[in-house]
C-alpha cells in the first residue's frame, strides 16, 4: 500500500476556486478587477493598487523555470518511489510564480531559463495538479 497523496487544504474562497478550475481541465488566476494585476497564489487584495474585487481568468499555462532544487530524501511518504525529483519555481508568462515539478524531465536535464508547458495531472475525483512538462 502506498502513502496517501497530501492534500491541498484552501483556507478562502478564492483557494478552493484555483482547485476547482484544475480539477475542470484549466488553470485560471486571479485578476484585479480594477489594475488587471495577475496574483498567485490566490488572495483578498491586489498587492499593486489595494483593490479588493478580483475575477478569474483561464492561463496560457507557459512560462519558464525560474528556480530549481532536487529533492533527494523523501520528505513525505507518498514521494518516496520518486525520489530524486525536481522541486521548480516557475515563472508563468503572466508573470506570477508557482511552486511545481517538470514531470517529463530527468532532475540532471532541469536549467533555469528551461520554457514549460502546464500538464494538468489528475491525482483522482478530487484532486488535479499543476504540474508541468518541457516546453
Amino acid at each position: 500500500m502506498t502513502a496517501a497523496y497530501p492534500r491541498p487544504e484552501p483556507v478562502a474562497a478564492a483557494d478552493a476556486e484555483f482547485w476547482s478550475s484544475l480539477r475542470a481541465g484549466e488553470l485560471r488566476l486571479q485578476h484585479c478587477l480594477v489594475c488587471d494585476t495577475p496574483r498567485h497564489p490566490p488572495a483578498p487584495i491586489c498587492a499593486r493598487c489595494g483593490a479588493t474585487e478580483a475575477h478569474w481568468l483561464a492561463s496560457a499555462g507557459t512560462g519558464e523555470v525560474w528556480s530549481f532544487t532536487v529533492i533527494h530524501p523523501p520528505t513525505l511518504p507518498a514521494f518516496s518511489a520518486s525520489t530524486p525529483y525536481g522541486a521548480v519555481v516557475v515563472r508563468l508568462d503572466e508573470g506570477v510564480f508557482m511552486v511545481s515539478n517538470v514531470v517529463d524531465c530527468p532532475v540532471e536535464e532541469l536549467a533555469v531559463g528551461q520554457r514549460v508547458a502546464l500538464a494538468i495531472t489528475v491525482v483522482d475525483d478530487d484532486l488535479a495538479l499543476p504540474l508541468f512538462r518541457r516546453a
